[in-house]
């Protein structure tokens, strides 16, 4: 039976995690839950899944907890109990579906204690994938990607004669690496809830809309991610170090039926693609049951009733956001984890109100060129990086609400 600590557990991929395991009680155990400030939620979970061990990111959240917990339940507090119980619960696996940047130092965590890791933060890779990929293959764990995209890639690499960058051991050889094969890694996107609709204002748009995805079911912020296409930028940056696969070779296709959730194309001119319902657990479940695949009572995927299946490129000019992506992944150094961190500042001011939908890729553009990247960046640096890109942003975004 696998042990996991889900950190995010209150979140949409922490409840689907929860639910994946009380399906396979007879597989899965959780050791550990932590939340950023989603106590009732936390407590309900711990007492149905005889959790002793939990954390809570919000020093205050933590203290008004700590008066009424329960007898034999230790409670951590603040990032720093995050990030000690990634690293110190007794378990085989983290999962990590923490919002944002507060999930890199506890998946470090995780990997220098030798955990496995079901990853949906794809923000630790985008800020720091190369000092957490470096961890990863001095500890000889594995990261095993939970986003579905870069869990459909992972399905179409696995083979007896090769492995993906993510789950390899350090110093296989050549003729073992999976991206030896690869031509292109095609990452699909449903187009959010504007893509089909070309005659939008944009500059009228409220978050209410923005949040109305038309396939899956997500957090708030990552709706609206997918609102922008950030988040098919953000999960270029996160395949470019979970397979080692240049930039250039990693492309972004428009598929609204949500049904193919990505494909490779391999040197000899064929591609393979993975299929199945727009349904994160189908993607959890492969992470934690890799390399074995977990039965589920799913409907089958009714191909012939789906009928045509449709593919078209995101157009650049109406969603920017993909463009600083890649300028922020040409750039390099700590440029993805200022890309990252306006973003997320911009997307929150976005749902309060605070600035237009345009005004979020206005503030991200306008940080990252007032920004001097810092090449081969210590983990110290990032986060320096990611702090001052916070209030570069907040800066302007108060000229751009002015502005409004």
């Amino acid at each position: 039976m696998k042990s996991l600590v889900i950190l995010g557990s209150s979140g949409s991929i922490g409840e689907n995690t929860l639910q994946v395991v009380a399906a396979h009680p007879d597989r899965f155990r959780v050791s550990g839950l932590a939340v950023h400030h989603a106590t009732e939620k936390l407590l309900e979970q711990a007492r149905r899944f005889g959790v002793t061990r939990v954390a809570v990111a919000d020093d205050a959240a933590a203290a008004r907890l700590r008066g009424r917990l329960p007898v034999g339940m230790t409670l951590l507090s603040g990032e720093e109990g995050v990030e000690e119980l990634a690293a110190t619960t007794e378990a085989e696996m983290v999962v990590c579906a923490l919002v944002g940047i507060a999930g890199l130092r506890p998946v470090l965590a995780a990997i220098r204690t030798g955990k496995d890791v079901a990853l949906a933060t794809k923000e630790v890779l985008v800020a720091a994938g190369e000092p957490v990929m470096r961890a990863r293959e001095a500890r000889g764990v594995r990261i095993l990607p939970v986003d579905s995209e870069h869990s459909a890639i992972f399905q179409c690499l696995q083979s007896s004669a090769f492995a993906p960058c993510c789950v390899r051991a350090a110093g296989a050889p050549p003729e073992q690496r999976a991206e030896s094969r690869i031509r292109r890694l095609l990452l699909t996107a449903s187009g959010g809830p504007f893509a089909a609709h070309p005659e939008l204002d944009f500059e009228q748009v409220t978050a209410r809309e923005a949040l109305r995805h038309p396939k899956w079911s997500m957090g708030r912020k990552i709706s609206i991610d997918s609102a922008t296409m950030m988040n098919k930028g953000l999960e270029v940056i996160e395949a470019r170090w979970l397979f080692d696969i240049p930039a250039e070779h990693i492309e972004v296709v428009i598929h609204p039926e949500s049904l193919v959730h990505s494909l490779v194309e391999f040197v000899d001119g064929s591609m393979l693609a993975q299929c199945s319902p727009p349904d994160m657990r189908v993607a959890i479940r492969y992470a934690l049951g890799w390399p074995d695949r977990v039965a589920a009572a799913m409907p089958p995927l009714d191909l012939a009733r789906t009928g045509a299946l449709h593919f078209a490129p995101p157009d650049p000019v109406r969603f920017p956001c993909l463009a600083l992506a890649r300028t922020a992944m040409a750039l390099g150094g700590t440029a993805p984890a200022v890309l990252n961190a306006a973003n997320e500042v911009a997307v929150e001011a976005f749902l309060a109100g605070g600035v237009s939908f345009p005004g979020i890729w206005r503030c991200i553009e306008q940080v990252l060129g007032r920004h001097q990247t810092q090449a081969a960046p210590s983990l110290e640096a990032i986060v320096e990086a990611d702090h001052w890109a916070r209030q570069e942003a907040a800066g302007q975004l108060r000229a751009l609400g002015k502005g409004n």
